[in-house]
C-alpha cells in the first residue's frame, strides 16, 4: 500500500511590515477554517486506515510508557528482604521496554500487505594473524607457511528479512526468511561479493512444522558465539560440521507437558561435495542426495534451568571415478542451562566421509589403483557461556577433528584443533563490543604441526 504524501507548500514575498502582518493572520485563519476540510479530501479510505492504525499505535506506545514510568517507581521504592522481588521487577520493566520498541518501530509491508521485517548487523572487524595464516583474514586451519596477516573489514556483515504469511492449511501459519552477507569472494577490499547465506520458508502448526530452503544440516543445528568468526561458521573444520545444504524438513513435537518432550526432525538434504586435499584431479558429482534425522530430548523449569540432548544420523554416497564412497555418521549435540547465568553447548560425531558437511577437505583418498576409499573422522566441539552481567559476558569455547592415519595420503590434515575465549559487551541495546583471542594447531600426515595465532576487535551494529 503505497501512501500520498500531503504538502503544504509556502511563499515568502517581501511587502511592507503592517500589510504583512495583516495578510498572515488573514491566511492563518483561512488555513484553520480550510485544512479539515483539505485533509478530508485527500483521506482516502487508505489514507484514513493508515492513520487510524497509526492512531492506535500512538495510543498503545503511550500506555507502555506510563507502565514502563510506574515501573520504574515501583522499583525505586521497593524495599524486599531478599533480591527476588527487583530481580523480578527488572525483568518486568525489560519485557514493557522491549515492546515499547517494538511498536516504535517503523512497519514494512511487501506488494501482497503481509509484513515484512528488516533485520541484519552491520559488522567492522580489525584482526591480527601470527605466522601460518595463509593470507585469511580468520583462518579455518593453521597453513604450512609463514605468512602473517593483519587488517580491517566490513565484508562479514549480515542483512536478514523474514516474512510472516496468512494461515494456510488446516491452521498453520506461513513464515520464512532469507540472509546475505558480502562473504562470496575471497574479503579482499575489491573483493566482496554478494551471497546468500540462508533462505527457507516454512508452515508452522501448534506440534508440527515443514521446512524447505537452504540452511544448516538437520542432525547439527547448534553454533558457538563469535563476532570474529562470521562469514563461515565458528570451528568450522575444527569439529562443526555446519556446512548450509539445501533440504526439505519435516519436525513432529511431541509434548510430555508444557516443559519436556521430545522433538523429532527427518528430512532429505542435497550434499555439496568437495574435492579431496592431496589430489585435486578426482572431480566428485558437484552434489548428492541425502537423508538426515535428530530426535532432540528438552526438559525445562520455571526458575530458567534447561536441558536438551539430541542424537542424529546422516547417510549419502559420494560419486568419483566410477566408485561410490559411502558417507554415514552418528551426531550429539547438546545444551544446558544450569544455573541463570552459566550455559554449556556443544557437539560431536563420528563417522566416515565428512567433507561434503563441512569438515575437514578430505572426505575421500583415491588410491594409486583408482579405488577410492572413505576417510573416517571424530570430532566435536564445546562451549562455556558465563553470563556476568545484563551487559558483558564471557564464552570459552574449543573444536577438534581427526581422520584415521590410515584413510590418508602424505600431506593430508591429519589432525586441526581449535580453541580460544571472547568476551561481549554490549554498549548499547543494540550495539556490541567484541574480543576474540585463538590458536590454531594443526597436524600434517608425516610433516608435524603447525600453528596460528588469531586476534580480533569486533564492532556490530544489529538492525
Amino acid at each position: 500500500m503505497r501512501m500520498l504524501p500531503i504538502v503544504l507548500p509556502s511563499v515568502v514575498t517581501r511587502v511592507p511590515l503592517a500589510y504583512a502582518r495583516g495578510s498572515v493572520k488573514c491566511l492563518w485563519m483561512m488555513c484553520c477554517l480550510l485544512a479539515p476540510g483539505i485533509l478530508a479530501a485527500q483521506a482516502t479510505p487508505e489514507v484514513r486506515e493508515i492513520l487510524e492504525r497509526l492512531d492506535r499505535l500512538e495510543q498503545q506506545n503511550r500506555a507502555l510508557t506510563e507502565e514502563v514510568h510506574q515501573l520504574r517507581q515501583e522499583l525505586a521504592a521497593a524495599k524486599p528482604p531478599s533480591a527476588e522481588a527487583p530481580k523480578q521487577l527488572e525483568d518486568k520493566v525489560a519485557v514493557t521496554e522491549g515492546r515499547t520498541e517494538e511498536l516504535a518501530q517503523t512497519k514494512v509491508e511487501g506488494s501482497q500487505k503481509f509484513p515484512i521485517r528488516l533485520t541484519g548487523m552491520a559488522l567492522f572487524n580489525g584482526f591480527l594473524n601470527s605466522a601460518g595464516s595463509g593470507g585469511d583474514e580468520y583462518p579455518l586451519f593453521a597453513w604450512p607457511n609463514v605468512k602473517r596477516s593483519g587488517g580491517a573489514t566490513v565484508y562479514q556483515s549480515i542483512i536478514g528479512l523474514e516474512f510472516f504469511g496468512p494461515q494456510t492449511i488446516l491452521g498453520g501459519k506461513v513464515h520464512g526468511s532469507l540472509y546475505m552477507d558480502f562473504g562470496g569472494g575471497s574479503g579482499a577490499l575489491l573483493d566482496q561479493d554478494f551471497r546468500i547465506r540462508t533462505g527457507t520458508i516454512e508452515i508452522n502448526w501448534r506440534d508440527r512444522s515443514i521446512k524447505a530452503g537452504l540452511d544448516s544440516p538437520i542432525f547439527a543445528p547448534r553454533q558457538p558465539a563469535s563476532l570474529a568468526q562470521v562469514a563461515f561458521p565458528p570451528l568450522s573444520r575444527a569439529g562443526n560440521l555446519w556446512l548450509w545444504l539445501p533440504q526439505v524438513r519435516f519436525e513432529q513435537n511431541l509434548r510430555f507437558s508444557d516443559t519436556t518432550g521430545i522433538l523429532a526432525q527427518a528430512g532429505v538434504v542435497q550434499t555439496v561435495e568437495s574435492l579431496p586435499y592431496e589430489n585435486g584431479n578426482a572431480t566428485p558429482e558437484a552434489a548428492r542426495p541425502g537423508a538426515e534425522g535428530r530426535f532432540e530430548f528438552y526438559h525445562g523449569a520455571a526458575d530458567g534451568q534447561r536441558i536438551e540432548i539430541a542424537p542424529g544420523f546422516h547417510t549419502s554416497t559420494t560419486h568419483v571415478l566410477g566408485n561410490s564412497v559411502p558417507s554415514n555418521l552418528f551426531s550429539l549435540d547438546w545444551f544446558a542451562r544450569p544455573l541463570a547465568r552459566v550455559e554449556f553447548t556443544g557437539a560431536f560425531f563420528s563417522g566416515q566421509n565428512v567433507g561434503p558437511l563441512g569438515g575437514m577437505q578430505q572426505g575421500f583418498t583415491v588410491l594409486p589403483n583408482g579405488q577410492a576409499i572413505a576417510v573416517h573422522a571424530r570430532g566435536g566441539w564445546a562451549q562455556l557461556t558465563l553470563v556476568a552481567t545484563r551487559r558483558l559476558s564471557f564464552h570459552l569455547f574449543s573444536g577438534l577433528e581427526k581422520d584415521r592415519e590410515e584413510d590418508l595420503a602424505a600431506g593430508s590434515l591429519l589432525r586441526n584443533w581449535l580453541y580460544g575465549a571472547n568476551l561481549f559487551y554490549r554498549l548499547a541495546p543494540n550495539v556490541l563490543l567484541g574480543v576474540e583471542t585463538t590458536q590454531a594447531r594443526t597436524t600434517y600426515f608425516g610433516e608435524g604441526y603447525r600453528l596460528n595465532n588469531h586476534y580480533d576487535l569486533a564492532l556490530a551494529y544489529q538492525f
